[in-house]
Order: C-alpha cells, then sequence, then structure tokens
C-alpha cells in the first residue's frame, strides 16, 4: 500500500473591524462549498509566504499583518486530479480594513482553480446560511473567535 500524498496548504481567516469573515466559494462540479482563501504550499515557502502569494493572487490583498495560526485541518479527498490525496491545512488570523477584493489573477484562472465568487460575510449569514463549509464547524468556529478571541494553542478542527 502506498503513502497517501498530502499537499500542504495554508490558509487566512480574514475579518474586517466589524467581525465579518472574507470567504471564498469553490466549485467542484459535484459540490459547492465556501472557504477561506488560502491553498497550497510550493516547495521552499513558509506558511507566510505562500498566504502572502495567495492571497494576493486571489483577493489583490497585499498588505497586511499575518496574525497568530489559529487551527488546523487535514481531509482525505482527492484534489487536482489525483495528484495528492488530501490537504493538511494551517489557518491564520488576518485582521485588515474591509476592501473590495480585486484578484491579481484572471477570473478566467480563478475558475480554472475552481473559485467561483468572493465574498464578505456577517456572523448573522453564516449562521443562517444552508450552503457547506469548510470547515464544516466554520460559523461555530468563527462565533467562538470573535467573541473569545484565539486559544493560545492552534485547534484541530476537524473536517
Amino acid at each position: 500500500m502506498r503513502e497517501l500524498r498530502i499537499r500542504p496548504a495554508t490558509r487566512a481567516v480574514i475579518l474586517d473591524p466589524e467581525d465579518r469573515i472574507l470567504l471564498v466559494r469553490f466549485d467542484f462540479g459535484d459540490r459547492t462549498v465556501w472557504a477561506t482563501p488560502g491553498g497550497g504550499i510550493d516547495d521552499g515557502e513558509s506558511d507566510e509566504d505562500a498566504l502572502r502569494r495567495e492571497l494576493s493572487e486571489e483577493l489583490g490583498l497585499e498588505d497586511f499583518e499575518l496574525g497568530q495560526l489559529l487551527w488546523t485541518r487535514t481531509h482525505h479527498v482527492p484534489l487536482l486530479g489525483g495528484r495528492w490525496d488530501g490537504q493538511s491545512e494551517r489557518f491564520y488570523l488576518v485582521r485588515v480594513p474591509a476592501f473590495e477584493p480585486a484578484p491579481r489573477l484572471t477570473w478566467e484562472e480563478l475558475r480554472a482553480e475552481a473559485m467561483g465568487e468572493i465574498r464578505w460575510w456577517t456572523l448573522d449569514e453564516l449562521e443562517a446560511a444552508t450552503t457547506p463549509f469548510a470547515p464544516r464547524r466554520l460559523p461555530e468556529l468563527v462565533r467562538a473567535l470573535v467573541h473569545d478571541g484565539p486559544y493560545t494553542d492552534p485547534l484541530d478542527v476537524g473536517l
């Protein structure tokens, strides 16, 4: 039996001063999911370098301070045409002023990566939504973050 190929990735929990969270919709053909922006870590990249590259490409966000590591998550699902068997993600807090996303990549390039939409969500909108999120408990996790602040140690958030 071969060893699982797990892609390392980093994601941003982007909150504005009103505690809205910026999420990206991914359309995978058979399913749609809203998730935090970010992506795979290239060879030789640090988490911060990868996140800065991803947020520039996906959102046009260039100037931000990387906050603390909040959450971790590993999921097993074939990615990128079966090149990977799953992904191990680290989620970092990023506090920014509200802004209008202006991706550096074209929408054609973003759609090739399964991205379909970018939008800010209020906590009430998150909790009322019936759409799937990744991680699944995202509304609960954001509520705890906003009301209680980050945990001392990163929290494994499961699927």
